[in-house]
């Protein structure tokens, strides 16, 4: 395959266009390092004002939210200053690399609001180009064949302190390394017994820089040229010929890679072709959270969750799953900023922007999780009333629905105490409550099961003039309740989910498995909930009062049994944080 199309007829974006997608012009961007050298760049007119970016991923795993904050840079940084994005896949392990890793990337990459047109790559294409170069390097006396083992190159490495050992087959000829390097390629040699290595400089500070292996001898089917190579690049050789080759101006990597940029340097000076530049920035770290996909593999395939969009991961496929909406994702990973130090994000922030997205674009229903049941003595049986209420008043444009009202309601079993301390403003023995746009009802006697002393029945009476929204109903009480009327409600299943991780820190652990969470799910097959909500399409998204918000699962879901996930519940830690690092200032 020939070099890549750096440009296409209307594909840099006007700043009005990228205005009504939610981007700031360039004017309005709040500075980042980043930015800066963009700025720097346009101003000595280093790649002739383009601005040229990639989304690398390894097709090895599903993206998590860390990879969200990559692809909104990556994506966001390029169309803000009028520049492209290519979408190419790092595909050199086809030991690790599947088909399904491919489809959910990009699939994550549309939903959270970003494409990349015709500049879809993988660094399969170049693997001809890859080995032309490889052979260019042999015949610069740049890279020879070695015979050591995994564990011997790493012995003669060295440590941090002390220079690494010349590999026994440095000096060997450029018609040896040549000869050997084509039976390399066409599968003389069983896997492991040689590479390919540059040769730089064993002394080097920088361990990157010792001899690093550039090829290495591996038989397994690849998902795109299938058996073509038994030999394959490794990402440090990879990476920067992919760049070159697509006329990347920033190559945009997380923090780790930043001893390994000296190697993509010479790689590309010593090749003499296009030379990008890379720029490391801090990656994400979240709070009750693990970002190693080798890790969040094990969770999967250890059945610690029941997939890698399992709502609990933090996927972006799980994130979307339990509801979260591209647009908190993006807002999430333009508040945490771009940083060259790495530092500990709290979850509780990103948990903040589903709930500031939510609160007043999705309508406001009744859900009750644990049902108790109430009995409206002095209410006609058979009567049910139509009672309006509406979706959200934050949001009028939501509308309205009418809520069935009847002598049989459900309520939750915690807005009800046989015993209550002070100051427990819900229902009680001769205590009174509002019904969210209802009547106000005073509790008379209570059913409970002659064993266990549970209350199974609760029996009330109404006050018929008090009904909301009415002239009459101006009489105040402390405390309101939802509910829902027990002839009406619809059943379903809800989960609730917690923390994957009981530490701040799973990796900190020496087994970051020990501190999964047992609790991390629970589910409540007895809920009853509104009947609006009957035929929910799934992924929609509700405000249950008082309990949260909530999303319909589109894996489990079915007409006859919706299920909802709670996305988060409705108490604000990280405003509350907020607000009191105000009040200290």
């Amino acid at each position: 395959m020939g070099t890549p199309k750096t440009e296409t007829s209307g594909m840099i974006k006007k700043n009005d266009e990228l205005a009504r997608e939610g981007f700031a012009e360039p004017s309005a961007l709040e500075a980042n390092f980043i930015q800066n050298i963009i700025n720097d760049d346009f101003s000595t007119n280093k790649y002739n004002g383009r601005v040229h970016t990639r989304f690398p991923p390894e097709p090895n795993g599903y993206l998590h939210i860390g990879h969200a904050k990559s692809i909104c840079l990556n994506f966001g940084i390029a169309a803000r200053n009028g520049g492209i994005t290519n979408l190419r896949f790092d595909d050199t392990n086809p030991a690790k690399e599947e088909v399904e890793y491919v489809d959910s990337i990009k699939a994550d990459v549309r939903w959270l609001g970003f494409d990349w047109d015709d500049r879809m790559f993988y660094a399969s294409d170049y693997f001809d180009q890859l080995y032309d170069y490889a052979v260019q390097l042999i015949k610069a006396g740049k890279a020879y064949v070695c015979d050591l083992s995994a564990e011997e190159i790493k012995e003669y490495r060295g440590t941090l302190t002390e220079p690494g050992k010349e590999s026994p087959y440095r000096d060997r000829s450029v018609e040896e390394n040549l000869d050997l390097f084509e039976r390399m390629r066409a599968g003389e040699f069983p896997d492991g017994s040689r590479v390919l290595r540059a040769k730089i400089d064993m002394a080097s500070p920088n361990l990157n820089m010792r001899d690093p292996v550039l090829y290495r001898i591996l038989r397994a089917t690849h998902h795109r040229t299938g058996d073509k190579w038994l030999i394959y690049p490794m990402y440090d050789y990879a990476h920067p010929i992919s760049d070159s080759l697509e006329r990347i101006t920033h190559s945009i990597c997380t923090l780790e890679f930043e001893d390994h940029r000296p190697l993509y340097d010479w790689t590309l000076d010593t090749l003499g072709i296009y030379h990008s530049q890379q720029i490391e920035f801090a990656r994400l770290n979240l709070t009750y959270t693990v970002m190693s996909k080798r890790k969040l593999r094990m969770l999967v395939e250890e059945g610690f969750v029941s997939g890698w969009d399992d709502p609990r991961m933090p996927t972006i496929s799980g994130l979307r799953r339990r509801g979260y909406t591209p647009e908190s994702i993006r807002d999430f990973c333009d508040r945490i900023g771009v940083a060259k130090s790495n530092s500990m994000v709290d979850i509780a922030m990103l948990e903040h922007c589903i709930r500031e997205d939510l609160n007043s674009s999705v309508p406001r229903v009744m859900g009750v999780l644990r049902p108790l049941k109430v009995v409206i003595d002095n209410y006609p049986e058979g009567r049910v009333e139509e009672l309006e209420a509406e979706y959200n008043p934050e949001n009028p444009g939501l509308g309205s629905r009418k809520l069935p009202f009847s002598r049989e309601l459900y309520i939750e079993q915690e807005d009800f105490m046989e015993n209550p301390p002070k100051k427990f403003f819900r229902l009680a023995p001769g205590q009174e409550v509002r019904l969210k746009n209802a009547y106000i009802i005073r509790c008379e006697s209570v059913v409970k099961d002659e064993k266990s002393g549970e209350a199974l029945e609760v029996h009330c009476t109404y006050d018929p003039e008090t009904k909301s929204g009415s002239a009459a109903s101006s009489r105040k009480v402390k405390g309101t309740l939802h509910w829902v009327s027990a002839g009406h409600a619809m059943p379903a299943e809800v989960r609730l989910y917690d923390h994957l991780f009981l530490k701040e820190n799973p990796d900190e652990e020496k087994d970051f498995r020990a501190c999964v969470n047992p609790d991390s799910l629970m589910k409540l097959t007895s809920c009853m909930l509104e009947r609006s909500l009957s035929g929910a399409a799934p992924g929609s998204r509700y405000q249950f009062l008082r309990n949260g918000f909530f999303c319909v699962d589109t894996v489990d879901s079915t007409k006859t049994k919706p299920v909802f996930n709670r996305i988060v519940s409705l108490k604000d830690t990280w405003a509350k944080i907020q607000k009191a690092r105000q009040d200290g200032q």
